[in-house]
């Protein structure tokens, strides 16, 4: 890990513990949009609420579709106060700081979403790309890009962190390298980010 110079990390399910709230808020979508809900939770983890909709919604035109991606998005948000930071977090977190190693967070929330899950779990990033920054959500890899840039770091020496398929191949597009959580193949499998931490942290002299 010693290339590394920056970290880039997806919020739900990676950062934050979201996943109640997101399965609550598609299910309550899916029953009124009268689309079938497991279908819409196999396919919607690491995208925005639009690529989702466009997906399991193909007859919405563009107008109705992006009605249908707001609401879903309102239901989240109603359900945001109780979001949390997943174990390991904090501990990464201050783990990049005491490093000087700049990082940013990179989701598929719109702005609204993203600041009120991080305002509830206490997390203030340095750099936030969010569905409203990006011409198109993961997978692709713009977003990554972005972030990159922000922190005035090319993508190749970013380590990017993921929990979704989409996630992962948005940063490897990107050329970055990705650490998976979750058990999905990337360059790095992860259990939790207390492993990531035992990663970034130089082994002790001596």
């Amino acid at each position: 890990m010693d290339d590394i110079e920056a970290v880039l990390l997806d919020m739900d399910g990676t950062l934050v513990d979201s996943d109640g709230a997101v399965e609550r808020a598609w299910r309550r979508w899916a029953a009124d949009y009268q689309v079938d809900p497991e279908t819409v939770l196999r396919i919607s983890p690491g995208k925005t609420a639009l690529t989702t909709i466009r997906q399991v919604a193909p007859h919405l035109d563009d107008q109705a579709a992006r009605r249908a991606a707001r609401y879903q998005t309102e239901l989240q948000l109603a359900d945001a106060v109780d979001t949390k930071p997943l174990p390991g977090a904090t501990c990464l977190l201050d783990t990049l700081d005491r490093l000087a190693l700049p990082w940013a967070v990179v989701t598929s929330a719109d702005a609204d979403l993203a600041a009120a899950r991080l305002g509830a779990a206490g997390i203030t990033p340095p750099v936030l790309v969010t569905a409203d920054d990006v011409r198109a959500g993961k997978p692709d890899p713009e977003g990554y890009r972005l972030a990159a840039a922000r922190l005035g770091v090319p993508a190749e020496r970013c380590l990017v962190v993921e929990d979704a398929p989409a996630g992962i191949a948005a940063g490897q597009r990107a050329g970055a390298r990705v650490a998976a959580l979750r058990g999905h193949p990337a360059d790095l499998r992860i259990p939790d980010l207390h492993a990531l931490v035992a990663l970034l942290t130089p082994p002790a002299a001596g």
